[in-house]
């Protein structure tokens, strides 16, 4: 009997399995061990803890796995490798795979087969395959230079776009014109959300640098929040979500673009694009799915988009049994 470990380890938590060639024996998560975001020390205490809760419940010690497939967000970081080969080393036995996040999705979404799979959790990207096992990516430049359309990108530009609307009085006279909601109304509720007492605090926070005593704001945290505004109408969250579709669609057919100009057969029109997604805000926020499915509908009008998420660790699975 042989045993295999899966790993998902994205911005917000951590999930692995523990399952034998036919089935599922356990499954553990923790909150995430991205290095990003928390340090070394508490992302190993919390991926140990993980296993071993794993390990117990599916009865199998850890020194009998065969083979683990870690996928792991900023895993093209050398140091994050480095850190994930050491610590599955001191814990568990078998050959090791190490691939990004993104890459366990597309195994979920299409196991080896031609697609694309788009991301949007706390952060975002995209990543395709061809038929000939070619893999194109865009996106996944992390929360400072890029990830438009993830949960990070949604906290920061609604905040963006608020304060945009309170230094500019005539967008608040054309939403009112509208019968909406008086946009800074998004300010307020992200100052009850954070529990800041006035814009100035607002401000002094989300700009605030992290470090060991003040942790990054989390702007992630912030989505829900802005979905349940678009949800009673309120203008300026619905064109945030709106937006976060678009961008998270221009990722879809740029990646499409590199597979078309890599192998020129797949560009024909009449060609079937099967498009995936994972990751909290398009699993949950349907304003952004919607927005990202009606955009592909008219940049790529060949694509079609599954209408449920997929489980990585489902990808994870596939790839240490195939392996």
């Amino acid at each position: 009997m042989s045993y295999f470990l899966a790993i998902d380890a994205g911005g917000t938590k951590t999930q692995c399995l523990l399952a034998d060639n036919c089935r599922i024996l356990a499954r553990a998560k923790t909150g995430t061990v991205k290095l990003m975001r928390v340090d070394e020390q508490e992302a190993t205490s919390r991926l140990h803890a993980m296993l071993a809760e794993v390990a117990t419940a599916a009865g199998v010690p850890l020194g009998q796995v065969n083979r683990t497939c870690f996928g792991l967000a900023g895993i093209s970081n050398p140091a994050v490798r480095q850190w994930a080969q050491k610590s599955i080393a001191e814990l568990v036995a078998g050959d090791l795979l190490l691939c990004g996040d993104e890459v366990i999705a597309l195994e979920a979404a299409f196991s080896g087969g031609p697609g694309i799979l788009v991301v949007a959790g706390t952060g975002s990207n995209a990543i395709g395959r061809t038929h000939a096992g070619q893999i194109f990516n865009a996106g996944g430049w992390g929360p400072v230079l890029g990830d438009e359309g993830s949960g990070t990108w949604i906290g920061l530009e609604a905040i963006r776009a608020a304060l945009r609307a309170h230094n500019h009085q005539h967008f608040v006279e054309l939403n009112r014109e509208q019968n909406a909601n008086d946009p800074t109304c998004l300010l307020r509720e992200i100052e009850r959300h954070w529990k800041l007492d006035s814009l100035g605090e607002l401000v002094a926070y989300a700009n605030q640098r992290s470090d060991s005593n003040h942790p990054a704001p989390d702007y992630a945290s912030l989505a829900p929040l802005v979905a349940r505004l678009a949800n009673a109408g309120d203008a300026l969250a619905v064109r945030v979500l709106t937006l976060a579709g678009v961008k998270l669609a221009e990722l879809v057919a740029l990646v499409y673009s590199k597979m078309t100009a890599s192998i020129p057969v797949i560009g024909n029109e009449s060609t079937a694009i099967n498009v995936a997604y994972t990751g909290g805000v398009l699993a949950h926020v349907s304003q952004v799915r919607a927005a990202m499915t009606a955009q592909l509908t008219d940049c790529l009008p060949t694509a079609c988009v599954r209408q449920t998420p997929v489980d990585p660790l489902d990808g994870a699975l596939w790839r240490a049994r195939q392996s």
